[in-house]
Parts: structure tokens; C-alpha cells; sequence
């Protein structure tokens, strides 16, 4: 007989699950896939993660960074190794776009190396100019490497050499 399968919940993060988000994301940053965040940084952004939990057990995560009036970004997208192609990533992302259009947003970008993924999301590959002039100098003054990379300013390019650049308006 065999056991049905696992099931597991999206839910928003809290306080105590910051270490378990920050030893699944620590594997991703020893690959040079996504960096690394000090635990006080993952601390102060809580509130900007939804988590995947089956049987008690985290088994992905994101994040929904505000980057101005209309825009978003989904960082830190994780799902343990053995959740891959199970449903976790999408239903992430899907609860992290409602989270989007709750704050009134109506774009959302990601630096991703998983371009088919994004894609089937309805994801678009962007080039450089996406915001306008006037929001293009107001972001630069954020000292958010997030929004260096959105920006895709000199600084950044060795942390996301072979990224790409993707937008979906919601």
C-alpha cells in the first residue's frame, strides 16, 4: 500500500522560521545561485517572506521586496531539493503575487537563472530600461543590492553574471 502524498501549506513567515529559511538558502549561496543574507537581514525582512511547511518541516520560501509605487521583486525563491516539481515553487510565487496586488502593485520583476519557470508564470524577459528617468535616479539612492541588481548597475555584475532580467505585469 502505498502513502498518499505529502501535502504542504504556503503560509506567511515568522520570526522563528528565519534560521530554517536561512539553512535553505545557504546551500543556494555555497553555489553562487543566490546571495547570501545575514541572519539579521533575514531578521529585518521577515515580514516580506511567505514559507512552504510540510509536516511541521520547511520545505521552500520567497520574498516580496516593495521596490517602488507599482513595482516588486520576488527574491530568495527556494524549494528544498526534495519538493523540486511538486507544485512548491508555483504556489510561492502565486501567493506572493496576491501579496503584490494587496499592496497595489502592478508589476513584478526577478533576477532568476530558472527562466522557463518564471516563464510559464507569465514572466517576460526585460532589457535594460524599465523604469522611467525620474524613478530610474530616486532608486539609485536606495542601498539595496536588490535594487543595484534591478538597476543592473556596474557594482552588481559579478553577483548576476548569468541571470536574467524578468518583469510580469499583474
Amino acid at each position: 500500500m502505498s502513502s498518499p502524498a505529502a501535502e504542504f501549506i504556503v503560509r506567511p513567515a515568522r520570526a522563528d522560521d528565519v534560521r530554517g529559511i536561512r539553512e535553505m538558502l545557504e546551500p543556494w549561496v555555497q553555489r553562487r545561485i543566490l546571495l547570501g543574507k545575514d541572519l539579521v537581514v533575514l531578521f529585518e525582512s521577515v515580514q516580506e517572506f511567505v514559507v512552504a511547511e510540510a509536516d511541521g518541516q520547511l520545505v521552500g520560501c520567497g520574498a516580496l521586496h516593495v521596490m517602488w509605487e507599482d513595482l516588486g521583486e520576488v527574491r530568495t525563491l527556494i524549494v528544498t531539493d526534495a519538493w523540486l516539481h511538486r507544485g512548491v515553487g508555483g504556489a510561492i510565487v502565486d501567493r506572493l503575487e496576491e501579496g503584490a496586488r494587496a499592496l497595489g502593485l502592478s508589476r513584478l520583476f526577478c533576477l532568476t537563472f530558472e527562466v522557463d519557470f518564471f516563464a510559464r508564470r507569465g514572466f517576460e524577459v526585460i532589457g535594460e530600461q524599465v523604469v522611467d528617468a525620474d524613478v530610474y535616479s530616486q532608486l539609485l539612492r536606495s542601498p539595496d543590492e536588490g535594487i543595484a541588481e534591478f538597476l543592473d548597475l556596474a557594482h552588481v555584475k559579478p553577483n548576476t553574471l548569468g541571470n536574467t532580467r524578468m518583469l510580469k505585469h499583474l
